[in-house]
């Protein structure tokens, strides 16, 4: 059975994420065996796993630091949010449910069962199991039922190391003030903490470093820089997606991608981000659509009629439209591409209230909501192009209409996705394109610039390399596998 450590946080985005993908390249490079694990994740940017299911970004991320593929039993509860209340309830990889936020609690307690099933799991196959709380310990006003945390790591006798963000400023209250609220018992299973994301001259944390130790009795496991490296990985959350301006080449191709209000799969751009021939913006609500933009790409979202409502709000569909009299390009991907069609029609309530929601009229097709969700990796090949690239599908609906006889492409044979009869307009159900070179450089080069001719996937290796070596440069990465048991 595999010896198993849990690193919780005293905050969302403290980097929790990062620092057990980290954590697995390192005991991965001591020779171990070592899998990732998060019992609870909430997260609308999911990855397709081998055995046919979906799992959270970052453990798809982390999975791949352990040099495997991603399996259900990684993040067996996933939760994405379709709106402000309610959201997707899937386990180990498959939907059970949509709940709002005031129902769960109900059903919470329920899912230990399945957590501790997939982490059962995990230890019968590995030698060390490296485990990611999510959100902070110290909402205690979730304590009961909880399987993310502090109920998790009681019940499966975890021992557990604090991680505080000393970015955001008030690291010494974050982890302090988490002990005071803890009950005693959640307490003792913390043994220990670190600090992550400190910029400049970590001596002159000596003194706050030590006055945690002292009035927290715990042990500390170092202080990590920033790790300025970090935009190279795939992000879970979009604000976390941007190139560094000291990091921006001479870009030839100009690229907008909308940030929807239930954005999801983002990380499809990922490789274009870090490509030297394209320059990728996340557009925020309330901004216009830059008439300088080339390619404007509508992403995946988890509500796609709601967020149709989103875009007209921001008065995108307008500018859409302007950006298009322009001779401007539009891709729609997945939710993105349902949008550019005629009607959006949800008869049965999958995303929401049923009904139907006039698209905005770009693409001459038809979506319905039903049927199971799609959940597959594929090999397809580009209409245009005549060129192979490896994908994935994840979601639920149908479309189609007259411009699905241009398609985007071709799997196993059959047309997929749709062109406009200009070709300017394009959409498609596939995820995860860019990530294959070979397709990403034709198709930049397609639009007037010159792909880089890096390997995506090598350049991500590398980075989870070069973070493995920042940890054990400035972390007890040691006295941490140690803890583990």
């Amino acid at each position: 059975m595999a010896r198993a450590l849990m690193i919780q946080g005293t905050g969302s985005n403290v980097g929790k994420s990062m620092l057990v993908a980290g954590l697995c390249r390192a005991a991965r490079l001591r020779g171990l065996s070592v899998a990732p694990f998060k019992p609870q994740n909430m997260s609308n940017n999911a990855a397709v796993t081998a055995d046919g299911g979906e799992i959270g970004r970052a453990q798809a991320l982390q999975a791949l630091a352990c040099g495997l593929e991603g399996q259900t039993d990684m993040n067996p509860v996933l939760l994405k949010p379709e709106t402000d209340t309610g959201a997707q309830v899937v386990v180990q990889g498959q939907r059970l449910t949509t709940t709002q936020a005031r129902d769960y609690a109900a059903l919470k307690p329920g899912l230990m069962d399945a957590v501790l099933d997939s982490f059962a799991r995990l230890r019968a196959r590995h030698d060390l199991v490296i485990v990611e709380g999510a959100g902070s310990p110290a909402e205690i006003n979730l304590r009961r039922g909880d399987i993310a945390n502090m109920g998790f790591a009681a019940a499966a006798d975890v021992p557990v190391v604090l991680c505080g963000d000393i970015d955001r400023g008030g690291v010494i209250a974050q982890i302090v003030g988490t002990q005071a609220v803890l009950p005693p018992a959640d307490a003792d299973l913390i043994k220990g903490f670190l600090i992550n994301k400190f910029r400049g001259d970590p001596s002159l944390f000596d003194d706050g470093y030590a006055a945690i130790e002292r009035m927290t009795g715990w042990r500390g496991f170092g202080v990590a820089p920033w790790f300025s490296d970090a935009w190279r990985l795939p992000a879970e959350d979009a604000l976390d997606f941007s190139r560094p301006p000291s990091e921006t080449k001479s870009e030839r191709l100009d690229i907008i991608c909308l940030c929807l209000s239930r954005i999801a799969n983002f990380d499809d751009l990922d490789p274009l981000v870090q490509d030297d021939g394209v320059r990728v913006t996340m557009l925020p609500p309330g901004q216009p659509i830059p008439a300088r933009a080339d390619l404007v790409i509508l992403p995946g979202t988890k509500s796609t009629r709601g967020d149709l409502a989103f875009l007209r709000a921001q008065g995108w569909d307008i500018d859409l439209l302007a950006h298009h009299r322009r001779g401007g390009r539009i891709l729609g991907i997945c939710g993105g591409y349902q949008m550019l069609g005629t009607q959006v029609a949800d008869p049965m309530g999958i995303e929401g209230p049923a009904g139907e929601t006039p698209g905005l009229g770009l693409l001459d097709i038809r979506t319905v909501m039903g049927g199971d969700k799609r959940l597959t990796k594929v090999r397809a090949r580009h209409h245009a192009l005549d060129l192979p690239f490896s994908g994935y599908e994840i979601h639920i609906g149908r479309s189609d209409g007259p411009d699905c006889q241009r398609p985007f492409a071709h799997v196993d044979g059959v047309p997929e996705g749709a062109s406009s009869a200009d070709g300017r307009v394009t959409g498609s159900y596939l995820h995860g394109m860019f990530a294959d070179d070979s397709f990403r450089r034709a198709w930049v080069s397609g639009l007037g610039a010159t792909g880089s001719p890096s390997s995506y996937a090598a350049g991500v290796e590398a980075t989870l390399d070069a973070l493995a070596r920042h940890m054990e440069a400035h972390l007890d990465v040691s006295g941490l596998l140690q803890l583990a048991r």
